[in-house]
């Protein structure tokens, strides 16, 4: 039976500053589902969980719960079926945890200041039996050990009798055996009660184990899927920055992610190969040209792609190396430089039909740059009719530039000094992948 949807955030757009940490993002979860969010530190993780609180707005987008935006709900509506569990929770004063988890219940109140009504304080109670806290009922919360506090946080958010749960980072701080607790708290939770669960997780072995879905997340989702389509070692190394092996352990049947063993001697992986091709694309332009050069196991490098960009969440899953820059920003001396850099040290460009604005016709200016510098170019234009292309068809024409220049003309003059450098025009991925094994006979 297919569950119902209870969230959705639909093109959401969101940044502390003039840069967006989240852009572009869509995000549908349904009633029943446990989501694991993986992602390094600065990912957007814990703000993306802000955001589906409604203690942010997204600057652009919106997020709807049970088809009504949050803004329809108001904070008191939403803040009766969404419960969030923080990192940590600052307490000042002497709270007992039975007041605390009294306050769960602070959106059913009529006024701030009424009383807990028998009802009320069922469920409380109930809360608490389900945490395994009814004995510590009259302990003050900052006596309490990490494992004990966790489970309190919970039993405060389950109080609130929550559709969705929340949680940031519950591991953190906690010692291996309050770990398996909490996850087993809440996968209990979501097994017996139905209660839907998103946790943002650092550890991607505890993730695998308890999370049937796992979203991974370098500013935007990265990676959509179960614990074997999320956790692949070549997508782990480029968006955690390390290698790593990815396995089940003799004795489990779980997905474990350990460093990479000093002895393995495997043949080299296409991600550990020198890059043999860069690919310049974006806007989607290059998705079917990246998925034939990793079938043909090509290497190659992409960028400089924009975060967000549906050929930026490809390319980190197929190229042996992505070039990355911000949304909504022209291309930084930096990236420049990265460009260039892998420039010199591959043997062939490629350039697919990407819309060409001022924020990356910097890239088509590197593009010539190492056309005159011999570095063979192939262009992905437009499919053509031989017959019609003896005619009255140019190569100019082929490149469907006229059609995506949004620079004020400049991408069209340094395609057409491009042309004039010696790139060559192909009208399909199957002639661009021709002209790159041509181009290895050749260097043979």
């Amino acid at each position: 039976m297919t569950k119902e949807k209870l969230l959705e955030a639909q093109h959401i757009c969101f940044g502390y500053t003039a840069q967006p940490l989240l852009y572009d993002l869509s995000l549908r979860v349904r009633s029943g589902e446990m989501i694991g969010l993986l992602g390094p530190n600065g990912s957007g993780k814990s703000t993306l969980l802000r955001l589906l609180s409604g203690a942010l707005q997204p600057q652009q987008g919106r997020i709807l719960l049970t088809e009504r935006t949050l803004r329809q709900w108001g904070r008191r509506g939403v803040a009766r079926r969404i419960a969030v569990v923080p990192q940590e929770l600052h307490v000042p004063y002497a709270f007992t945890v039975e007041h605390l988890v009294s306050l769960g219940r602070m959106p059913f109140l009529h006024t701030f200041f009424g009383s807990l009504d028998g009802q009320d304080e069922a469920i409380m109670h109930d809360a608490m039996e389900a945490t395994g806290i009814t004995d510590l009922a009259s302990r003050v919360f900052h006596e309490l050990s990490g494992g004990e506090r966790q489970r309190v946080m919970i039993a405060m958010a389950l109080a609130q009798q929550p559709l969705l749960l929340l949680l940031d980072e519950p591991t953190s701080h906690l010692d291996i055996k309050y770990q398996i607790e909490t996850l087993e708290l809440v996968q209990q939770l979501n097994r017996e009660r139905g209660v839907t669960i998103v946790a943002a997780m650092h550890d991607l072995n505890l993730a695998a184990r308890y999370f049937p879905r796992l979203l991974l997340f370098q500013r935007g989702i990265v990676a959509d899927g179960g614990p074997t389509e999320v956790l692949e070692p070549a997508l782990l190394s480029r968006v955690y920055g390390i290698d790593v092996r990815v396995g089940i352990l003799r004795g489990s049947e779980h997905l474990s992610v350990l460093p990479p063993a000093g002895d393995d001697r495997s043949e080299p992986s296409m991600e550990q190969m020198r890059p043999y091709v860069h690919v310049m694309a974006g806007g989607g332009s290059g998705e079917l040209l990246m998925r034939a050069l990793a079938d043909e196991s090509i290497p190659f490098v992409a960028g400089a792609l924009n975060i967000g960009d549906s050929d930026h969440t490809l390319a980190l899953r197929l190229a042996a190396e992505v070039i990355t820059e911000q949304p909504y920003a022209p291309l930084a001396s930096a990236t420049l430089e990265r460009v260039r850099s892998s420039l010199e040290r591959v043997s062939l460009l490629l350039l697919c039909p990407m819309p060409v604005g001022p924020g990356n016709v910097d890239l088509l200016r590197e593009a010539l740059w190492a056309a005159r510098q011999g570095l063979p170019i192939i262009m992905l234009g437009t499919a053509t009719d031989p017959a019609r292309e003896l005619v009255d068809e140019s190569a100019m024409q082929r490149t469907g530039m006229a059609g995506r220049d949004y620079s004020g003309g400049d991408g069209l003059r340094l395609t057409q000094e491009l042309l004039q450098a010696g790139a060559r025009v192909v009208g399909s991925v199957g002639e661009a992948l021709q002209a790159i094994k041509q181009q290895v006979i050749f260097q043979a």
